[in-house]
């Protein structure tokens, strides 16, 4: 692994390159930093989920999650390093079947909502489509491990999932249910 960071402020990206962990300079606005971004940013926003009162599995869940991307990161800043387990991806499916077992099923679509810790899981599953998108895209010009993408694909399903659980929980303050999508709403009408 590389050298991890003893300074902050380098000064070296002020050309609008940035370095990989294999020393690589690219350009800053290269698919595979988009990628790396779009990463970070799903782990920041589970960081900001995992603030809220949440029912102990989801937050053991969403800690180890954390972990998980940071590997998936790791792997794309350095092209050909594998850090991401096989077995993650099975735990992930694991917990997506156990949680959603306990679900209503659902008869319409929904809308992200609920309570606050249910509208953070949404938010994160959108970052997460996101990140996966990107690492799809950088998979076209560049290698990237198919468990990556399964990963992130993986992930926003149990972000779902979270979603409709919190709504739920006794932590999420009466929210009780999902957020139903209203398809035969009426127009508000002009004044």
């Amino acid at each position: 692994m590389a050298n991890r960071l003893s300074a902050i402020t380098t000064r070296t990206g002020d050309d609008g390159t940035t370095g990989l962990g294999d020393g690589t300079r690219i350009s800053k606005d290269h698919a595979r930093i988009n990628a790396i971004g779009d990463v970070d940013e799903l782990n920041s926003t589970i960081g900001l989920l995992l603030c809220e009162p949440l029912p102990q599995e989801v937050r053991q869940i969403l800690i180890e999650v954390q972990h998980d991307l940071f590997d998936v990161g790791g792997e794309l800043s350095i092209p050909g390093f594998e850090l991401l387990q096989d077995a993650r991806i099975v735990a992930l499916d694991q917990t997506l079947e156990s949680w959603n077992a306990s679900l209503p099923r659902l008869a319409e679509f929904i809308l992200p909502g609920g309570c606050r810790a249910s509208a953070l899981a949404h938010v994160s599953r959108t970052v997460a489509r996101r990140a996966e998108r990107n690492a799809v895209h950088l998979r076209n010009a560049s290698p990237v491990r198919n468990e990556v993408i399964q990963y992130l694909n993986r992930l926003s399903d149990l972000l779902f999932v979270a979603a409709r659980r919190l709504n739920r929980s006794p932590e999420c303050q009466g929210a009780g249910e999902d957020v139903l999508w209203k398809r035969d709403r009426q127009s508000p009408t002009k004044a």
